[in-house]
């Protein structure tokens, strides 16, 4: 025979390494594990505790953020105040489908109004008409509650049941000074020469402390008692914080499109600003906080391997005497490593969860676990599995046998 035809034959009869099926590369990676199991244990809370330390960093200040931006809409960042530009002459009245008109508006979500009856109000007919002279007189409809987040202290607000009947609700300087702290037992009132019994009392309106020394008297029901006209005197509006000024900008033409320049519109709140940039804020430190948790724990799980080659040379050698390929050695150490951040990443996105909601409950905070990072927990910790293994298991499959098994 030839060379060429020798060399052939030699090609043909030596052994080819064996392809090892998902299967047993799984158990192959995991004999490390199960073989070292309080290492592995203590590798696996080194990575658990990196992601759980990148869910309780961004869950946490999440949760901080959404009770804080809930504080600062309860300031009324959404809300626009309209009425009639004062000291004018004749006076400019809003006209009365104003605040249908305004819903009309698509960023729009809610409608407050009342007007001034200019009616008077006693705690009977029989006292001094100049004992009650600061509390307004105002007719209402049911959605200025919503409009300028108010709460109720006693009873309910004015709705759709008690249009037309003689039913009032009062602010809470109001009630102080007619002497109803409470609207138990029906308390009557004396308004505008008739009597109206007291079905609700408000709490505190920070929003508008004007209304806390008003009556509130169906808009229907001051029309038929009160000889109340029926324009409007201040319309709330809320619309999504993203639109405010856009609605601010329409809002004096939609109300009044005769004399659009005589609406006066408050300015959004200094707290949407506020807002604004905390929202801002947190999302760079959210960035900041997950990415130095997912680089340490990277590092952790490095190093680990590195270790790991080190320990188990003798190891690599014997399985590279028997016929092991590199290839497998590589396939061994690089699937121990993504095993072994994968039970941590689980272990850690668990614990991270648990954390983040007992501690947000701890302080009155809604929970709030973002979706990127547990995501970012159990996905990243596969990504740092197997970027970690990339080195450790080049570096176990270079060693030949002759090497490894010279080490004592």
């Amino acid at each position: 025979m030839t060379g060429p035809e020798v060399a052939s034959a030699r090609r043909r009869t030596r052994p080819r390494p064996v392809r090892l099926a998902p299967a047993d590369l799984l158990g192959l990676g995991l004999l490390g594990i199960r073989t070292r199991k309080v290492r592995a244990a203590l590798s696996a809370l080194g990575i658990s505790i990196g992601i759980a330390t990148l869910i309780v960093v961004t869950g946490i200040p999440a949760s901080s953020q959404r009770a804080l931006m809930a504080e600062l809409s309860a300031l009324g960042t959404d809300m626009l105040r309209a009425q009639p530009m004062p000291d004018q002459d004749p006076p400019v009245l809003l006209p009365e489908e104003s605040p249908a008109m305004a819903r009309r508006i698509g960023p729009v979500t809610t409608v407050g109004v009342v007007a001034n009856t200019h009616a008077d109000v006693h705690r009977s007919d029989r006292v001094d008409p100049g004992d009650f002279s600061g509390i307004s007189v105002l007719a209402t409809r049911p959605g200025l509650l919503k409009a300028v987040n108010g709460r109720l202290m006693s009873g309910r607000f004015l709705s759709s049941s008690t249009e037309r009947l003689p039913t009032v609700v009062l602010g809470s300087v109001a009630a102080s000074r007619l002497g109803i702290p409470q609207v138990t037992g029906n308390p009557q009132i004396f308004v505008g020469g008739h009597w109206f019994t007291v079905i609700g009392i408000l709490r505190q309106t920070p929003l508008s402390p004007d209304l806390d020394r008003a009556v509130f008297v169906d808009w229907q029901t001051a029309r038929d008692t009160l000889n109340f006209d029926g324009h409007p005197t201040v319309i709330y509006v809320k619309a999504r914080e993203s639109q405010v000024e856009a609605v601010r900008d329409v809002l004096p033409a939609t109300l009044n499109p005769q004399l659009p320049g005589l609406v006066q519109i408050s300015k959004p709140s200094d707290a949407l600003a506020a807002k604004r940039a905390t929202q801002s804020t947190f999302s760079a430190l959210f960035l900041g906080l997950a990415g130095v948790a997912l680089l340490v724990g990277g590092i952790g799980v490095a190093n680990t391997m590195v270790v790991s080659v080190l320990e188990r040379r003798r190891e690599i050698g014997l399985r590279r005497a028997l016929g092991a390929s590199r290839g497998q050695i590589r396939g061994q150490f690089l699937t121990e490593s993504v095993v072994l951040s994968t039970l941590g990443g689980l272990a850690g996105t668990v614990i991270g969860v648990l954390a983040t909601v007992g501690y947000a409950s701890w302080h009155d905070w809604p929970p709030v676990v973002p979706a990127a990072a547990v995501l970012s927990g159990a996905g990243g910790a596969v990504v740092i599995g197997v970027v970690a293994g990339v080195y450790p298991s080049v570096r176990a499959a270079r060693l030949t046998p002759t090497e490894a098994l010279a080490t004592v």
